[in-house]
């Protein structure tokens, strides 16, 4: 089976190494600079600096030459992934999503945008708790391959599984995608709690009752609740909720340090889905009759109408209540 990489960032360059181990892999990047520095120098030197790339990775910046692939990881930032996919000519290779967030215009999961985009594909979702540059180093990690046909992800597990990088099948792929949206969101606000140093007290209550939010959120639209407790949700939250090289983690840990959210979206070359992420499940949460109060002050921080100590009094004064969901 041929992969076929959509997308040159860290985390698309990482997952073409996890690839290139069962054979070639074709990777797509936009960047002239990506494309020329993987082809020459078996570095993706702009995104994963340092990491030495299996040969076997050959990049192009010719969606077209993706044709002949039987399988593509697609891993643009969820708010391109329509166009991009709508851009390419009608497929019917599996698409195995790997972006988390949901569409600002539609409040669609990327599945449900992927379906839309090429309706004869087949849909799988890839999430987790993995930082690109230890997967691209070959360091050990786990994560949720989630498709609706067995069968079929049986087959994709054999032709992207190695000794170091496990995936585990299910079949919830609603569950998957919203663990993964989600967590982003309640990354940047436990980096808010870094950059205020507020405790690690602090922090680790938010976790526990932002995946007390997850799970409400998850099983008002479908999810299993082993599915939110599992690789993609739980565990990809404590990974992001609590470590620098979170993108959204770094994002909310400015903002705790007193830096506008403006600012610190406008610097990063990388994507920090939740802020795009954030209003957009505050709306569905609303529409749903979800309560989500970490997501709705996360909102509330990044577009500017309440300062870091208002949003925590207001965390920290509503009603004492039953720990149940």
């Amino acid at each position: 089976m041929r992969i076929g990489v959509i997308g040159g960032g860290a985390w698309g360059t990482a997952l073409a190494q996890v690839a290139a181990g069962g054979g070639e892999t074709l990777l797509w990047a936009l960047e002239p600079e990506v494309v020329e520095s993987i082809n020459r120098d078996h570095e993706n030197r702009l995104f994963l600096a340092g990491t030495k790339l299996d040969p076997a990775i050959r990049a192009t910046g010719d969606l077209e030459a993706l044709a002949g692939c039987d399988a593509l990881l697609v891993v643009t930032p969820a708010q391109h992934m329509r166009s991009v996919l709508a851009g390419m000519p009608p497929l019917s290779i599996p698409l195995i999503l790997c972006a988390k967030g949901m569409e600002e215009a539609t409040m669609a999961l990327m599945h449900d945008v992927a379906r839309q985009a090429q309706p004869e594909a087949p849909v799988a979702i890839l999430s987790g708790p993995t930082f690109a540059h230890e997967v691209a180093a070959g360091l050990p990690a786990a994560v949720t391959l989630a498709v609706a046909d067995p069968a079929l992800g049986e087959r994709l597990r054999a032709r992207i599984a190695r000794p170091w990088f496990r995936p585990y099948l299910s079949d919830d792929v609603t569950g998957a995608e919203i663990g993964g949206a989600v967590k982003n969101v309640l990354a940047i606000a436990c980096g808010v709690v870094e950059g205020r140093r507020l405790g690690l007290n602090a922090r680790s209550a938010l976790i526990s009752r932002g995946f007390a939010e997850m799970t409400r959120f998850g099983l008002a639209r479908g999810a299993r609740a082993e599915t939110l407790a599992g690789l993609s949700g739980l565990g990809d939250l404590v990974l992001t909720c609590s470590s620098t090289s979170s993108r959204n983690f770094s994002l909310g840990k400015g903002l705790g340090e007193g830096r506008a959210a403006a600012e610190l979206l406008a610097d990063r070359r990388t994507v920090a889905e939740g802020a795009h992420t954030a209003p957009v499940l505050a709306r569905a949460a609303r529409e749903a009759g979800v309560d989500m109060p970490i997501v709705s002050a996360v909102c509330a921080l990044l577009a500017g109408e309440a300062s870091v100590e208002e949003v925590v009094e207001r965390l920290l004064s509503r009603p004492l209540r039953s720990e149940g969901i």
